[in-house]
């Protein structure tokens, strides 16, 4: 939260709009802010205590940036659900789509997020710069936002949709970044405590102390967490525990900070349900039978076959991802002379996870998988007579890094220098273990003893990253920025435990090895911004960024995961990385009105155009055995896309009490070409990129009505075409949340202050699917559902 003097000060720094400030507004508002560096000296009130009747702005549109960038304070982040994942609180702004399955967003098998027509693997993220990885869920190169701070203590969160910051330490921001600031510790001392309870079986505790300042300039805090929640269709349990502990020590010299996270948590996964073409019935969901291990027992046949009429559709006894992380940095912000600064960060991840399901030991190619290593076996009794057998994914992740960024004003100019630095040794391995008929596991603990390593992948990789930049102030209205930076990645691949025959769709008897090196020494970038009036800007922007190659061993989109040495080493001849060409062009402003009851409208309106080259698709002719055993028989460069799109968003005022938020985005992201799969052709091209809506809409309509403020949030998702050929589809769908807050005077005597949170997710209880699985070029695909109505209220208090 923003008050009156630090607006001022950050308008004094900049051209900039903090809309729901600068009107005086308790309302929501799409606002202008202030260089990022300007906002983060501003933290310690940023972290204050939310009071959820107080002005504030929702939505800030920095005005430094030549290029949209949009960021979220932790006031209306905590407003969408006390502790919602920060990725989950971008689904309000334009151009974003974000489905799960879960109110908080923190589900990460069943997230799905789209930007600009680029998937959530195509963006990049980081964490106070930390680098976070591509966010896929078979973790290999970081880890979700959620898992690395806890999400009350996050500061704000910056979607930058077109393209990021030259300097962001990321290998896979082909369509922009996000990135996620955690706040600094307050400058007085006091704790807080924060309980939400609600729908199945919720409750999430929080709390945190604030030494406040001490020493020469030092302060802390230390925070800890425990989320429960039970799955809203079957009998899982959500949750874990998570501590943050942050330092911060100003002086003349710059700013020290350490900061250290610990996450536990155990997420049950969704299993999604399978459409094929001419379906008359499929089930809404398919929930697991977990605990009931007696129904699952009957479930099967007594050969362990499933009911022939579910099919694809079967049930699973149960499936969870368990992750366990340890994060920790170290900056130091060094004051050199007068405009010149000297950031240097170093950092350290440590990942232990697994993805774990107990499945029918009968599906999807199974029983040959089995068969290979056990012949002329009964494999019902190998694997501890239940007809039940536990998969298992194992991934470690160790990897540390170096980030330095020097700034240095002379004259006009601004410029900018910066390395980063990683290496990332990361593990997985495949494993299958028995379900013992008298002796059932539980989702919630790791399984010991595998009967099968099915395989098991080393990769060691070391990314460098250059940049270098200029923003020349042209005159008082005009700026023009240039730079460019270069991308390397070193990748070596091994693996120790190497499949059978058999053993992976494909037929192949060996995993690929060895290594691949990509250098793209020039991605350049260059933007500008002209202020044509004091209440209006125009800017531009011109980037063209790289993905490098996935490093993961035995699945996804990654050279590790081809079925044979010679396809692995015709990939590391002829392959080329993706790239992405993006082109942008806005306006933003705001102007106080006098028209009646309406007194402001701010808003910003975008048009872009991104030219994709070289893109990877996976292709397997068996994606549900593939899914499950592992392996893909090819990585195929299918072509380029081309997108063109436009986002409109604006914030209408009706005086201090009542605004009206809406965000309009159209995007057509279209595959250029055709592709051949091995043994026919696919016509794509002309077709639209599957799982990213042409159309999406969203309104945030906020009222404070004295003590008690009402919010309504509104999510419009248009139609979504499911396979690459476009012959499927899922309809559209519109959901809305609300949130109504208030304080408690009556506690106010002996509480600082207590306040009150009442929050509705999918409030008129909608049906339908909610995100579209893509897996094949037609024919067939799967969803997850529209969760029902839950509601959620939160007590809040400070000491």
């Amino acid at each position: 939260m923003m008050n009156t003097n630090l607006t001022l000060a950050l308008r004094r720094h900049s051209f900039n709009l903090l809309l729901g400030c600068a009107a005086g507004s308790a309302l929501p508002a799409l606002a202008q802010t202030a260089v990022a560096a300007a906002v983060a000296s501003a933290t310690t009130e940023m972290a204050a205590p939310v009071e959820d009747n107080a002005p504030m702005a929702t939505v800030e549109i920095s005005s430094r940036k030549t290029r949209s960038s949009v960021a979220l304070s932790k006031n209306e982040i905590q407003k969408i659900l006390p502790g919602t994942n920060p990725l989950k609180a971008l689904q309000t702004l334009p151009g974003v789509s974000f489905q799960s399955a879960d109110p908080w967003g923190n589900n990460e098998q069943n997230l799905s997020l789209f930007v600009h027509g680029f998937s959530g693997q195509q963006l990049g993220y980081t964490m106070d710069g930390v680098p976070l990885g591509d966010q896929q869920y078979g973790n290999y190169n970081g880890l979700s936002p959620q898992r690395a701070v806890i999400s009350e203590n996050v500061r704000s969160v910056v979607l930058s949709s077109g393209a990021g910051d030259l300097a962001t330490a990321s290998t896979s921001n082909l369509g922009g970044t996000i990135e996620t600031f955690s706040s600094d510790p307050l400058a007085t001392q006091g704790a807080s405590v924060q309980q939400t309870v609600g729908s199945h079986r919720t409750s999430r505790t929080f709390a945190r102390y604030d030494t406040g300042a001490f020493g020469d300039g030092s302060s802390a805090y230390f925070s800890i967490l425990h989320h429960e929640a039970r799955a809203w269709d079957f009998d899982a349990r959500q949750g874990g525990d998570q501590f943050n502990a942050k330092f911060v020590n100003r002086s003349e010299a710059g700013k020290l900070t350490l900061f250290f996270n610990y996450s536990d948590k155990i997420e049950p996964n969704e299993d999604s349900t399978v459409h094929v073409a001419g379906e008359t019935s499929a089930p809404y969901t398919r929930p697991f039978l977990y605990p009931n291990f007696g129904a699952a027992l009957n479930y099967l046949s007594p050969t362990g076959a499933t009911p022939a009429a579910d099919g694809n559709n079967y049930r699973n006894y149960y499936s969870d991802a368990q992750r366990t992380d340890y994060l920790a940095y170290a900056k130091f912000d060094a004051n050199l002379a007068e405009g010149a600064t000297w950031s240097n960060q170093v950092y350290f991840h440590k990942d232990d996870g697994a993805g774990v399901v107990a499945g029918p030991i009968g599906v999807a190619g199974l029983p040959a998988l089995f068969g290979v290593y056990y012949p002329n076996q009964n494999l019902k009794q190998v694997f501890g007579n239940s007809g039940y057998a536990v998969r298992t994914t194992e991934y470690d992740i160790k990897r540390g890094g170096f980030i330095s960024t020097l700034r240095k004003e002379l004259g006009e100019h601004q410029l900018e220098a910066g390395l980063w630095l990683e290496q990332n040794r990361s593990s997985a391995y495949r494993r299958w273990y028995a379900l013992d008929v008298n002796h059932p596991t539980s989702p919630y603990d790791r399984p010991g003893n595998p009967l099968i390593t099915q395989y098991g992948s080393e990769i060691d990789n070391k990314v460098v990253q250059l940049h270098l930049q200029d923003e020349w102030k042209v005159s008082q209205d005009i700026a023009l920025q240039a730079g460019f930076k270069s991308s390397l990645q070193f990748a070596d691949g091994q693996f120790p435990v190497q499949p059978a025959r058999g053993a992976i769709s494909g037929g192949s008897t060996a995993l690929p090895v060895g290594s691949i090196t990509t250098k793209k020494w020039f991605l350049p970038q260059v933007g500008g911004r002209w202020d044509v009036t004091p209440q209006d800007q125009l800017y531009f922007n011109l980037q063209k960024n790289m993905r490098q190659f996935v490093t993961y061993g035995g699945g996804g989109a990654s050279p590790w995961s081809l079925a044979s040495q010679a396809a692995f080493d015709l990939f590391k001849r002829d392959a080329k990385p993706e790239t992405a060409l993006t082109y942008e062009l806005g306006l933003r402003g705001n102007h106080p009105l006098q028209l009646g009851a309406v007194t402001a409208i701010d808003g910003q309106v975008s048009v872009y155009h991104v030219d994709f080259s070289n893109r990877l698709l996976q292709i397997s002719p068996t994606p549900v055995i593939s899914s499950i055993i592992g392996g893909n028989p090819v990585l195929a460069n299918v072509g380029s896309v081309r997108t063109d799109g436009v986002d409109l968003a604006a914030t209408v005022h009706f005086g201090n009490n009542f605004s009206f938020y809406n965000a309009l985005s159209y995007n057509r992201s279209q595959y250029a070409d055709n592709y051949f799969n091995g043994a026919t052709l696919v016509p794509t091209a002309g077709k639209n990129v599957p799982g990213s809506p042409e159309w999406l809409n969203k309104f945030v309509a906020t009222a404070n009505l004295g003590e008690v403020e009402f919010q309504l949030i509104g999510d419009y998702v248009g139609k979504r075409y499911a396979t690459y050929t476009n012959d499927l589809s899922v309809p559209s769908y519109f959901l809305m949340s609300l949130g109504v807050s208030g304080k408690l005077p009556a506690l106010a005597s002996w509480l600082k202050n207590p306040r009150w949170r009442v929050n509705v997710s999918n409030l008129a209880n909608r049906e339908g699917a909610l995100n579209v699985v893509v897996g094949a070029a037609d024919k067939t695909y799967n969803t997850f559902p529209i969760a029902p109505r839950q509601g959620f209220l939160t007590l809040t208090a400070d000491f």
